[in-house]
């Protein structure tokens, strides 16, 4: 029975990296540092979604359906897994904070412009 692979120390919980692999008919051993794919470090059930999502090729309704879950749900999920492989969604009306204030500290914006940014207005 195969297992799956786990990619975080049980010590430590640091990222562990593949250092050998093995071929199961000639015993051929390689050995060296590997990466794994960002997808390796989802849940059974974030990759089953994900599984799911591209089967419906994206169409959140039939996504819906399949997994029998409301849109809100969906969206839920696919903001969890967007956050376990390491990416950082911004919010639409999100402001950079340090690029308003380099607008302002070279001159491109008065101070009044960037108060309504900030205050995204």
């Amino acid at each position: 029975m195969a297992y799956k692979v786990i990619t975080n120390c049980p010590v430590c919980s640091k990222t562990l990296k593949i250092t050998k692999l093995q071929c199961t008919h000639c015993s051929t051993t390689i050995e060296n540092e590997f990466e794994l794919s960002k997808l390796a470090s989802l849940s059974n059930d974030q990759l089953h979604f994900v599984e799911v999502f591209l089967t419906c090729r994206g169409n959140i309704k039939e996504v819906e359906k399949e997994l029998g879950i409301s849109y809100p749900t969906v969206r839920g999920k696919l903001t969890d897994i967007i956050s376990a492989l390491g990416y950082e969604q911004k919010k639409k009306n999100e402001v950079d904070e340090k690029k308003v204030v380099t607008m302002l500290e070279n001159g491109e914006i008065t101070p009044e412009e960037a108060i309504k940014l900030l205050k995204n207005e």
